[in-house]
């Protein structure tokens, strides 16, 4: 028999958020045709999902509508659509992603230098053009949205 806890903790004053997940490189295999990744390293990311991040700047991009004749119908629809982005606001807002989705990295050393990576903004998009780390934070994102769809699935069943 499953003895149910009454009541769960949770510090709503933390301010630490994401999931800490160890550092794994990857290769790709010829014979399966896909990314295989390797064994975990004493380096960790702590990542956290972005879906709420995107809805909030969805929510504050400004929409644009205007009424268009409908050939079949010979009658005037509204649309909306979301004003286009210049290339620099396109690339910011990404940037902006990463810096959201990436709260914690801890076992990075500067190849070069020996020195520490620090989890700053600059820092979290340089390691974001690594191939090889790129894969790994889409990794975790799959890994996330897993858990997610477990939990979601537990909660029907009761």
């Amino acid at each position: 028999m499953i003895d149910l806890v009454d009541s769960i903790e949770i510090d709503l004053d933390s301010t630490e958020e994401g999931e800490w997940f160890f550092y794994q490189d990857s290769h790709f295999d010829q014979e399966i045709g896909d990314w295989i990744f390797d064994e975990p390293q004493k380096a960790k990311v702590r990542i956290r999902r972005i879906q709420s991040f995107l809805q909030e700047k969805l929510q504050n991009r400004k929409r644009i509508a205007e009424h268009v004749l409908n050939p079949k119908t010979r009658a005037m629809e509204r649309i909306s659509y979301f004003k286009e982005q210049s290339i620099d606001e396109a690339r910011r807002e990404i940037d902006d992603v990463w810096d959201y989705a990436i709260t914690g990295l801890e076992g990075f050393k500067n190849k070069k230098t020996g020195q520490i990576i620090e989890c700053t903004r600059e820092n979290k998009l340089k390691l974001i053009k690594i191939p090889a780390f790129d894969r790994f934070v889409a990794h975790c994102f799959r890994i996330l949205e897993g858990s997610e769809i477990r939990q979601k699935e537990i909660a029907e069943k009761n």
